[in-house]
């Protein structure tokens, strides 16, 4: 076996070039902000922003009980000027109409001050950090990095939500949905009571998202009530057709790259002839048609650690080369998870070696502990293919509960619920 991995690391070094070292922003290759999370230069990497920096933890917060940090690295040896500017969005994560005024208290311009240079690393980087500035409403946000003064030079932009805690919910944990469907699917029945909001139209007023694992790629938007009882003042949620349902998925894989020394479980090989380090996790094999195996994961995020020096400044990259062993599928195949910020990108999409009979995909990783998942883009195939779905799954999910007042004109997130579904 590794012989057959010696000739890809001599495959892998050959057409292994330099990070690009541009903005790659010009006249006639513009950068075009997306509201969602996505690094816009390939030397931006390990994006991370959650409480206290916590990294398992959602962007989320509760109005008046700030602690957001943001932290990412920058593969250049030199230290750059970056500031950061915040972007009020709708419920639908569309731009919002309100003026920088509306929702902050200060000038909308943050340098990022904070910085550390790495350490005898196979690649230099620079790391940054910044608490983000609090908001005076709540709703959904959009951060956003540029480089220098232009603000149309942007490096990242990343999601962050706000809550009020203005309603009170009842959920009466039924996780199943009805009929066949139930073997796979995963439900959350709930009921939202506003007695303390004044909501005029409950059904054109109010928007419900609900998010499973802190994963945007599939998140159901706009669920609308199964019943409204304006007397109570409640808004029941239950039996929501296959299209709001979730599938329940499967526990993710996972690889433990904190140490490169002794690499830990599912890595097979590191392959140390060239720096940056090769590394090659374990082949995987699909688990479509298996049945449900318990073991606890991250669901789907990732820990930078590193166990060769107990400093984060020596935390090394390596390119991670991912195989999945499987016949070809109708459509396009992914290697994903929190690294990749549930985009579907060209960086981590695979390529079939009909040779080897394998899909494989490499890509450049810090040094820690990650959760991945197969998923499939296509018309014929469903994203599941080799994972397989289950009900008993663990995962945990968030309600978010948006309302548009008469003024401000902007959804404003009034309702916030964490529920986890089968926990261990």
């Amino acid at each position: 076996m590794k012989s057959s991995y010696l000739i890809l690391v001599c495959i892998g070094i050959a057409s292994c070039t330099p990070l690009p070292q541009s903005s790659l922003n010009s006249d006639g290759n513009p950068k075009v902000l997306m509201l969602k999370d996505f690094a816009y230069e390939p030397q931006i990497r390990t994006i991370q922003l959650s409480p206290d920096g916590s990294p398992m933890a959602p962007a989320v917060t509760r109005l008046g009980e700030w602690n957001l940090l943001l932290q990412f690295d920058d593969l250049r040896s030199d230290r750059d000027t970056y500031y950061a500017r915040v972007l009020h969005c709708n419920y639908d994560w569309t731009r919002s109409s309100l003026q920088d005024l509306d929702y902050m208290s200060i000038y909308n311009e943050f340098p990022i001050n904070n910085t550390e240079y790495s350490i005898d690393t196979h690649i230099p980087y620079v790391h940054y950090w910044m608490p983000l500035p609090p908001v005076k409403l709540p709703g959904n946000y959009v951060l956003v990095v540029y480089r220098g003064t232009n603000k149309d030079d942007i490096v990242l932009s990343r999601r962050f939500i706000v809550y009020e805690t203005l309603l009170s919910f009842t959920n009466d944990g039924n996780l199943i949905g009805p009929g066949s469907i139930a073997n796979i699917n995963q439900q959350l029945n709930f009921t939202i009571n506003y007695n303390n909001v004044n909501i005029v139209n409950p059904m054109l007023d109010v928007h419900v998202s609900i998010r499973q694992n802190q994963r945007w790629d599939n998140m159901s938007n706009d669920v609308r009530p199964s019943f409204v009882r304006e007397i109570e003042k409640e808004l029941e949620y239950r039996f929501f057709d296959e299209t709001k349902m979730f599938r329940g998925g499967n526990e993710f894989r996972f690889f433990d790259l904190r140490s490169l020394n002794n690499p830990g479980r599912n890595v097979d090989y590191v392959a140390k002839a060239q720096k940056p380090y090769e590394v090659f996790i374990a082949k995987d094999k699909t688990r479509e048609g298996e049945s449900y195996s318990q073991y606890n994961d991250l669901n789907g995020a990732f820990i930078i650690d590193n166990y060769d020096y107990r400093d984060l400044a020596f935390t090394n990259y390596a390119y991670v080369t991912f195989s999945l062993e499987t016949p070809p599928v109708d459509g396009d195949v992914y290697v994903t998870g929190g690294f990749s910020y549930w985009n579907l990108a060209n960086e981590n999409k695979m390529s079939y070696d009909s040779v080897q009979g394998l899909y494989t995909s490499r890509i450049l990783l810090k040094q820690g502990w990650y959760d991945y998942q197969y998923l499939v883009k296509s018309q014929k195939v469903p994203p599941y293919h080799f994972e397989g779905s289950h009900f008993e799954t663990e995962n945990y999910y968030e309600i978010f509960v948006y309302n548009r007042p008469f003024q401000p004109q902007a959804d404003l997130l009034i309702g916030y619920l964490r529920l986890e579904k089968n926990p261990r």
